[in-house]
């Protein structure tokens, strides 16, 4: 029902930040709003973790990219464990050991060397931040690339009133914004009910007229 995009004015950010501010706090923010079911986000550049290995190294080791693989997500995840009772409560025990740094990328162990000694992932690769696999971008006016979010309707809820609501709490998070970056309306679906609604009172009145008249 409601569609955005942002354009940073000065330049000073590029799309992977902009796509971050869009996932990370105004989808949220407007995840709040009453009548939004969720909101989508569009274009920009979504960061994540890459690991290029290195095949001279991985075949001086003796190993192959599906060991790799395997031993990173083996060791990106959560446990679940048992059940801890204390008194009255029970207290779930959890072992979390997800990746946040560069470092934990370089810790995990792929396999062990002939020494006994374990060769790990930042020895034969080199963990970096960059954008995801792209899957379609977003452009405004022909000036170029920009990141966008898509309000979508919850069903059974007054769309009107909710773009009333949704356009409100983007004017408040627009203060909050780094300075140059722009929230600007792409589509707006109240100006085709409002004209919809106007139609519909129109030939209503002409009814009547017609039926007053004979």
């Amino acid at each position: 029902v409601y569609e955005y995009a942002l354009v940073d004015r000065d330049g000073t950010m590029d799309l992977g930040q902009l796509r971050a501010l869009q996932d990370w706090y105004l989808r949220y923010q407007l995840k709040t709003v009453p009548g939004v079911a969720e909101v989508a986000s569009i274009g920009g550049m979504v960061s994540a973790w890459q690991i290029v290995v290195d095949p001279v190294k991985l075949a001086a080791y003796g190993l192959t990219l599906p060991q790799v693989a395997s031993a990173v997500r083996a060791a990106n995840g959560a446990t679940g464990g048992s059940v801890i009772s204390q008194g009255e409560a029970d207290l779930m025990v959890q072992s979390i050991g997800y990746l946040r740094t560069r470092a934990d990328f370089d810790r995990i162990p792929i396999a062990t060397g002939a020494a006994g000694v374990p060769v790990r992932l930042g020895e034969v690769a080199v963990v970096r931040r960059g954008p995801a696999l792209r899957q379609g971008i977003a452009e405004l006016d022909g000036q170029g690339e920009v990141v966008g979010g898509v309000v979508i309707l919850r069903a059974g809820k007054n769309a009107l009133k909710t773009i009333v609501a949704v356009k409100a709490r983007l004017a408040e998070l627009q203060r909050s914004l780094p300075k140059g970056v722009e929230i600007v309306p792409t589509y707006d679906a109240s100006h085709l009910i409002l004209a919809s609604v106007s139609n519909l009172r129109q030939k209503l009145l002409e009814e009547f007229l017609v039926v007053a008249a004979v």
